[in-house]
C-alpha cells in the first residue's frame, strides 16, 4: 500500500512559488495573484491527499480486523474442531469486544501531546480566513505525529500529562497521518517552509477497490452470537469522521483518531435509532454590547427614538426609553460601516469579507435597508468590493439618490452606486494609503471629499467619472491622519485630525489655461487647535453649531456657528477615548466609545451609560441555578453579571487577570471564576466581593464544574490534570480533595453524575475519561462501566448521547462548547463558524439534523441554557457579543405538517413556502434582514458562489403578505446568504428550512 500514488505535494514547488511571490520586483496586486493562485493549487493538492487519507484510514483499520479475527479463527479451529466453525464476523466482534483489556495489543502513542492547543488568547480567537489558515498550520505540524488506533487510557503505562510511546504499535497504522478536514476553508494558504514527510501511497481508485472488496467479504460472513443480532456492524462515513458499530459499542474516527463510546444498555438496536428536528427553536431576543473600539461614526438617532449601532453581524435599533430592542439581521458577517439616508428612514451597512465552514467565500457587500419595517431595499457591491467595506455615505444634494463607498483593497477603490437601480456609476483608485472617511457635499452634489492618512481629496464627478484634487496644506503642518469630515453652513469644509486640529477649507476659484475656463480650488482658510490629541469625530448638530470628540482628552465640545468653543465635558477614564458623537434628543448627546460603551446625556447633567460589553475576547459564561440572572467573564480582566429579564448589568468587577471560566454554586450564593495563569476567584454573587483564591498549576484554567449538591467543585486546567475540591460553608470554603490524572491533552469539557461518585472528561486528543471520585479521583479502566450513568449536566462534546452533532469535515476544534437543556429536550451547540446549533436530546446518529442560527461574527465561544430553559445565552470571541436568545416551542399543524410558534400571532401559511423538497431549488423573494434558520443537516454539498448569490430557498413563514409585496427584491435578486442555507443536490437529509422574521416590533 506504500508503493503506490506518490504524494501529490511535490507536484508543487511551494517554495519556489512563495519566492516568486516574495520578489520586491513584483507588484502588491501581482503577489496577490500569485499567492491566490498558489493558494488554489494547493487547495486542490490537499483534497487530494484528504480523500487518500480517509481511504488509507479505514482500510487500515478493516485489514487490522481482519487479520486479528482470522487468527482467533484459527485458534477456535484448533481447540474446539468439533463445536464447528465460528462465524467470521463473531470473531470480529469478540476481538472488538476486547477491546477494553490490555492483552497483548499497547496503545501506540507519540511523545508528544497529539494535538496541538487552541490557543484562546489570539490563535483561537481569530474567525474567518485567519483562523482556517492557523487550523490548517497546526494540523500540518500535527501531522508528523503517528497516532495508535484506540485510545484506551488503561493502556497508559503512566498518568503522565505527557503519554509515553508504547512498546508495541500495529504495523498498519505506523505511518498513517491524521485525517485533515476537507473544507476548503481550512486549506488556504501553505507556509512554504514547512515540509511534509509522507510516504507513498497507493492510488485511490486502488485504495477504494480494496476497501470495497473487503466491505463486500464481510456482507457475506454470516451473523453469529447474540452481540451479532443485536447490533450489526454499520461504518457510517460521517464527512471525514467514521462512526463504526461493533458489538457493545461504537467508534467514531476523528482525524485519524477513534473514540470509543459504549452503548447505554437501553439501547437495543442502535441502528434503529432516529434522530429529528429538536422540538423547540430559538428566536433572538436582545444583543449586549457594541463595536467602539475600532470603528467611528456608527452611533445615531432615529426618528423612532431608537439609538441604530451595530455589533457582531447585527444592527441594533434600541429604543432607551422603552427598554427594547429591534434587529437587522441581514448581514452574515462583521457589520463595520453604518450611514444614515437623508430621511433618516432608510440606512446603509457595510460588511467585511467572510469564509463559511465549507471555506465558500462569503462577498463584501453593501445592504440598504428601511429602519422601520427592517425590510432589505438592495443588496451592492457584490463582485466589486475587496477584503470589507470602509465607509460609506449617502448623497445630500440630490435626496439620497447615489451612494458612495470605499472598500478595504489595497488601492481602496471609491464606487459611486445609484443603489435603487443597483447600478455602479463611477469607480477609480484613491491611494494605497488607508482611508478613513467619505461624504458627499451636502450642497454640491457633483463633490466627494474623501480623506484618512496624510491625505485629503476632492473628487469631481461627471456621470461616469471621476477627477481628484489633492489637498494642498501649504504652510501648515500636514498631519499624519485626517480622521474626519464634517461641512459648515457656508458650504466649507471641516477636517478634523490626530493632530487635534480643526482645518477650514474654503473653495476658491483659479484662472487655469487660456480657454478653458476656471476651476476651483479647496484651500486652507482657518486652522484651530479643537484638542489634546486626535479629533475622533465631528457632528453638525441642527441648529448650525457642532459637536467635536477628542482622543486622549477625551473631551466633547461645543462649538458655536463662528467655531468658537462654547461648552466642553470629559468623559471619565473608564469609558474609554471618543469614536463617534451624534445629536440626541431636545439637548441630549449620544456618545460612543473605544470601550464599547454608548453614553446618553447633556452638558449640565452628565453622562449616564446606555449599552456596554467586553472590549476583548470573551470565553467565560455562567448562568445562575435559580434566578434570571447570567455572569460572563473576559480577556478584558471584566467580570460582569446580567440581568436577562431586564436586560442590565447588575454589577461588574475588574479581576486582577483574564478570567476564561465560571460556574455558580448550585446555592447561588458565589461563583467561581477560572484564569489563564491557573488562578481562580470565588466572588459573592450579590456583592461582588472576593470570597476565596486559590491556584492549581500554571496554565490557563478551561473549566470550574460544581456537583449538584455543591460539595465538590472540579476544575479542568491545560496542564492536563483535573482538581477537584471539597466545598464547605455554601461555596466559601474549600480545600483539595484529589486530582485526576491520565489524560494525554489539555481538559476541555466535564461533568458530574448525581452521586457525586463519577467525573466524565473530554481533553483536546479526543479522548473520554471517568474518575471514580470516591476511590480517590481514580481512573476508571473499563469504561463500559459508565455506559448507564445519567450526568447531571451535559457539555461534554464527546459522548454518545451528543456525538451526532459533529459536523461533516470536521477538524475536532470546530465545536467549542455544548450544552443540554435541563428539560433534556434540545442540546445547544457552539461552532468556530460563528453559528449556533440546535439539536435534539440525545443526539447518538451521524449527520443528524439541527436548527442553525446566526448572529456572530467570530467564533461562538459558549452557550449556556438560563435555569428555566426560557432563554439561552451565547458569547462570541472576537466580536466580543453576548446574544440572548428565547426558546419557542413548535406545534405540528395535521393539515400541512407547518410548524409555527406556540404564543405568536398565527399568519396564513403557504405549505410550498414551508418546505422545500431536497432536490428542488426555488428561488424565493424574501427580505433579507432575517436570522436564517437552517432546520437541516448542516452538511450541504459546496456550491458554487454564483449558484450561492443567485439562489435563494428560505421561505419567512411569518412573513405578511403585504411585507412580501413591500420588497423590492426580485425573485432571481442575488442573495448573499450564508451558502450552507442551500439545498443539496445530492440526495441528503430531508432539508426544512425556516426563517426568523426580524421585522417585528421587536425581533
Amino acid at each position: 500500500m506504500e508503493d503506490g500514488l506518490p504524494c501529490l505535494a511535490s507536484v508543487c514547488n511551494s517554495s519556489a512559488l512563495m519566492n516568486f511571490c516574495t520578489d520586491d520586483s513584483i507588484s502588491a496586486a501581482s503577489t496577490s495573484d500569485v499567492q491566490d493562485r498558489l493558494s488554489a493549487l494547493e487547495l486542490r493538492v490537499q483534497q487530494q491527499e484528504d480523500e487518500i487519507t480517509v481511504l488509507k484510514a479505514a482500510l487500515a483499520d478493516v485489514l487490522r480486523r481482519l487479520a486479528i479475527s482470522e487468527d482467533n479463527v484459527a485458534s477456535v479451529r484448533k481447540s474446539a474442531p468439533s463445536k464447528g466453525q465460528l462465524g467470521l464476523r463473531e470473531a470480529i466482534s469478540m476481538s472488538c469486544i476486547t477491546n477494553g483489556s490490555t492483552g497483548n495489543r499497547k496503545t501506540s502513542h507519540s511523545p508528544a501531546v497529539p494535538i496541538a492547543r487552541k490557543e484562546t488568547l489570539s490563535s483561537a480567537a481569530k474567525s474567518g480566513t485567519e483562523k482556517k489558515k492557523e487550523k490548517l498550520q497546526g494540523q500540518r505540524e500535527r501531522k508528523e505525529d503517528s497516532h495508535s488506533n484506540d485510545q484506551n487510557p488503561q493502556t497508559q503505562a503512566s498518568p503522565s500529562p505527557s503519554p509515553q510511546p508504547s512498546a508495541q504499535t500495529l504495523p498498519t497504522h505506523r505511518q498513517t497521518p491524521e485525517v485533515k478536514s476537507s473544507a476548503p476553508g481550512k486549506s488556504v494558504k501553505r507556509s512554504s517552509t514547512v515540509e511534509k514527510s509522507h510516504g507513498s501511497w497507493e492510488s485511490s481508485e486502488d485504495s477504494r477497490n480494496k476497501l470495497m472488496r473487503a466491505a463486500s467479504a464481510s456482507k457475506l460472513i454470516p451473523k453469529g452470537g447474540k452481540n451479532a443480532d443485536k447490533h450489526k456492524d454499520v461504518i457510517v462515513s460521517q464527512g471525514h469522521i467514521f462512526v463504526l458499530t461493533e458489538g457493545e459499542y461504537i467508534k467514531m474516527f476523528m482525524r485519524g483518531r477513534p473514540i470509543t463510546m459504549f452503548l447505554p444498555s437501553d439501547v437495543d438496536k442502535y441502528y434503529e435509532i432516529k434522530t429529528e428536528l429538536p422540538p423547540e427553536k430559538l428566536k433572538l431576543e436582545w444583543v449586549y454590547g457594541y463595536r467602539g473600539r475600532d470603528c467611528r461614526a456608527n452611533v445615531y438617532l432615529l426618528p423612532t427614538g431608537e439609538i441604530v449601532y451595530f455589533i457582531a453581524s447585527i444592527v441594533v435599533l434600541f429604543n432607551y426609553e422603552e427598554r427594547t430592542q429591534r434587529h437587522y439581521s441581514g448581514h452574515k458577517d462583521c457589520v463595520k460601516c453604518l450611514a444614515v439616508h437623508p430621511d433618516k428612514i432608510r440606512i446603509a451597512t457595510g460588511q467585511l469579507a467572510g469564509v463559511d465552514k465549507d471555506g465558500r467565500l462569503l462577498p463584501p457587500h453593501v445592504r440598504v435597508w428601511d429602519s422601520v419595517s427592517l425590510m432589505t431595499l438592495q443588496i451592492i457591491g457584490i463582485g466589486t468590493f475587496e477584503r470589507g467595506v470602509g465607509c460609506l455615505d449617502f448623497s445630500k444634494a440630490d435626496s439620497g439618490i447615489h451612494l458612495c463607498v470605499i472598500d478595504d483593497s489595497n488601492e481602496h477603490m471609491l464606487t459611486v452606486w445609484d443603489w435603487q437601480k443597483k447600478s455602479k456609476v463611477a469607480e477609480i483608485k484613491t491611494t494605497n494609503e488607508v482611508v478613513l472617511a467619505v461624504a458627499f457635499h451636502p450642497t454640491d452634489k457633483d463633490t466627494i471629499i474623501t480623506s484618512g492618512k496624510s491625505h485629503i481629496f476632492f473628487w469631481t464627478w461627471n456621470g461616469n467619472s471621476l477627477a481628484r484634487k489633492q489637498g494642498i496644506f501649504g504652510k501648515y503642518e500636514k498631519p499624519k491622519f485626517v480622521q474626519c469630515l464634517a461641512f459648515l453652513g457656508n458650504g466649507e469644509v471641516l477636517t478634523g485630525d490626530s493632530g487635534g486640529i480643526l482645518l477650514i477649507w474654503s473653495r476658491t476659484t483659479v484662472e487655469t489655461t487660456p480657454g478653458k475656463g476656471s476651476k476651483g480650488v479647496y484651500q486652507i482658510s482657518r486652522q484651530i487647535k479643537a484638542h489634546d490629541g486626535s479629533v475622533f469625530t465631528l457632528c453638525q448638530m441642527r441648529n448650525g453649531m457642532l459637536l467635536t470628540g477628542g482622543g486622549k482628552d477625551r473631551k466633547i465640545i461645543l462649538w458655536d456657528h463662528d467655531l468658537n468653543p462654547e461648552r466642553e465635558i470629559e468623559v471619565p477614564d473608564q469609558y474609554g477615548t471618543i469614536r463617534a458623537v451624534a445629536e440626541g434628543k431636545a439637548d441630549q448627546v449620544l456618545i460612543g466609545t473605544s470601550r464599547n460603551f454608548i453614553l446618553r446625556g447633556t452638558f449640565n447633567d452628565g453622562f449616564q451609560v446606555e449599552v456596554q460589553g467586553h472590549t476583548d475576547e470573551l470565553w467565560g459564561l455562567g448562568t445562575h441555578p435559580f434566578k434570571d440572572l447570567f455572569l460572563t467573564c473576559a480577556q478584558d480582566r471584566q467580570v460582569c453579571m446580567w440581568n436577562s429579564v431586564d436586560h442590565t448589568l447588575e454589577w461588574t468587577r475588574l479581576l486582577d487577570e483574564p478570567g476564561h471560566c465560571a460556574d455558580f454554586h448550585p446555592g447561588g450564593t458565589v461563583v467561581a471564576i477560572g484564569t489563564n495563569s491557573g488562578r481562580w476567584f470565588v466572588l459573592d454573587a450579590e456583592t461582588r466581593d472576593l470570597v476565596s483564591i486559590h491556584t492549581d498549576g500554571n496554565e490557563q484554567l478551561s473549566v470550574m464544574r460544581y456537583t449538584v449538591d455543591g460539595t465538590f467543585l472540579a476544575v479542568g486546567s491545560h496542564d492536563n490534570f483535573i482538581y477537584v475540591y471539597t466545598v464547605t460553608d455554601s461555596g466559601r470554603k474549600y480545600s483539595r480533595y484529589g486530582k485526576c490524572t491520565g489524560h494525554s491533552s489539555y481538559i476541555t469539557h466535564l461533568d458530574w453524575s448525581p452521586e457525586n461518585k463519577f467525573i466524565m472528561s473530554n481533553s483536546g486528543d479526543y479522548e473520554i475519561l471517568y474518575w471514580s471520585i470516591p476511590d480517590g479521583c481514580k481512573l476508571i479502566r473499563n469504561r463500559s462501566d459508565c455506559k448507564d450513568v445519567d450526568w447531571v449536566t451535559y457539555t461534554c462534546v464527546l459522548g454518545f448521547q451528543v456525538f451526532g452533532v459533529w459536523p461533516e469535515g470536521s477538524d475536532g476544534t470546530d465545536i467549542n462548547a455544548l450544552v443540554r437543556s435541563h428539560n433534556r429536550k434540545v442540546i445547544a451547540v457552539a461552532d468556530d463558524f460563528c453559528k449556533v446549533h440546535l439539536f435534539q436530546y440525545p443526539c447518538s446518529k451521524a449527520k443528524a439534523p439541527s436548527l442553525e442560527y446566526g448572529a456572530h461574527s467570530s467564533h461562538v465561544t459558549n452557550v449556556s441554557f438560563t435555569h428555566n430553559d426560557s432563554h439561552l445565552i451565547s458569547t462570541g470571541g472576537k466580536d466580543m457579543s453576548i446574544i440572548q436568545w428565547r426558546l419557542v416551542e413548535k406545534v405540528t399543524l395535521p393539515q400541512n405538517d407547518i410548524m409555527v410558534d406556540m404564543g405568536t400571532t398565527k399568519m396564513p401559511v403557504n405549505p410550498s413556502e414551508s418546505f422545500v423538497e431536497p432536490s428542488t431549488s426555488v428561488p424565493f423573494a424574501q427580505p433579507f434582514d432575517e436570522t436564517v434558520v437552517n432546520e437541516s443537516v448542516v452538511d450541504a454539498f459546496p456550491a458554487s458562489l454564483e449558484d450561492n448569490l443567485e439562489q435563494t430557498v428560505e421561505a419567512n413563514e411569518e412573513q405578511s403578505e403585504e411585507q412580501s409585496e413591500g420588497s423590492s427584491l426580485d425573485p432571481g435578486e442575488p442573495n448573499c446568504e450564508d451558502p450552507s442555507n442551500e439545498t443539496s443536490e445530492e440526495p441528503s437529509e430531508p432539508t426544512i428550512t425556516e426563517d426568523q422574521p426580524e421585522n417585528s416590533p421587536v425581533s
